[in-house]
């Protein structure tokens, strides 16, 4: 069965979807979390904007969701330029006429190893990934939601370096901590204008960059084993997770660091 076929049965009809009608944003779409989100976006009722590097596989993205009755238009570009964060917003509005959801999830676990060893480069490039290329996205994003009476922003922090962290891991760290910090502040200087910025934390999450970082039997079964659910998640589990927080369930929401980790910062077996 074609990835098509698969979804085709997920695009709501009668308006009936928790977004129906919702403007949404997301990037780093083309694989993973970003990817199951905008499918299930798409299947409660958003227009969609979605984002990342690579142009090919976002264009099957949009092909799947169009298909089955979504609404979803593309724009390849990197996250680092404040540029592109504008162009992803200007295509909102120009596509829909506005924009009341943006999910900031691209991100790389970045140079690791001795923090000693890291190079500047490694460093900076980690930062500006993960933590500068959000901060770009928000600023463009607040900035036209406040037009339309609010939205909701979520940023994909992590649990490493917030309620646990391993060794080898500073720029990763460091970089989604920083979100964290940056969603309590934008929740707090926005909230008035009905913005509400929150950070989902995923565990263990089956992707590429999961099955990258972890390419042999025994990390992975290390890596399960410290979930209280002696499992990882699957990307349509984060997905549901950042549905909530973008709806309308989630109104009363603002300024979290929600943990969606199966149970690993509490587990200690």
């Amino acid at each position: 069965m074609s990835n098509a076929a698969q979804h085709t049965s997920l695009i709501p009809t009668a308006g009936h979807g928790r977004l129906q009608d919702k403007v949404a944003l997301i990037t780093g779409a083309s694989s993973g979390i970003g990817r199951a989100t905008a499918l299930l976006f798409a299947a409660e009722g958003a227009k969609l904007v979605v984002g990342a590097r690579r142009d090919a596989e976002l264009q099957l993205l949009v092909s799947e969701i169009t298909a089955a009755g979504g609404q979803a238009v593309a724009l390849a570009g990197d996250v680092r330029s404040e540029d592109y964060a504008a162009a992803l917003v200007a295509l909102a509005v120009e596509r829909y006429g506005r924009l009341d959801i943006a999910f900031n999830n691209a991100g790389t676990i970045g140079e690791s190893g001795a923090t000693t060893g890291i190079s500047a480069d490694g460093w900076n490039d980690t930062l500006a990934i993960n933590l500068s290329g959000a901060f770009y996205g928000a600023k463009h994003q607040i900035a036209q939601m406040q037009q339309h009476g609010g939205g909701s922003v979520i940023f994909t922090s992590t649990f490493v370096g917030h309620t646990v962290s391993f060794p080898g891991m500073a720029a990763y760290a460091a970089s989604k901590s920083g979100l964290i910090g940056l969603t309590q502040t934008l929740a707090a200087e926005y909230g008035p204008q009905g913005v509400r910025v929150n950070a989902v934390l995923p565990g263990a999450v089956d992707t590429d960059m999961y099955r990258d970082t972890n390419n042999s039997a025994e990390s992975q079964a290390f890596i399960t084993g410290l979930h209280a659910l002696k499992r990882i998640a699957t990307p349509q589990e984060l997905a549901r997770s950042v549905l909530y927080l973008a709806s309308d369930d989630a109104s009363f929401v603002t300024g979290t660091a929600a943990l969606v980790d199966g149970g690993l910062s509490i587990t200690r077996t």
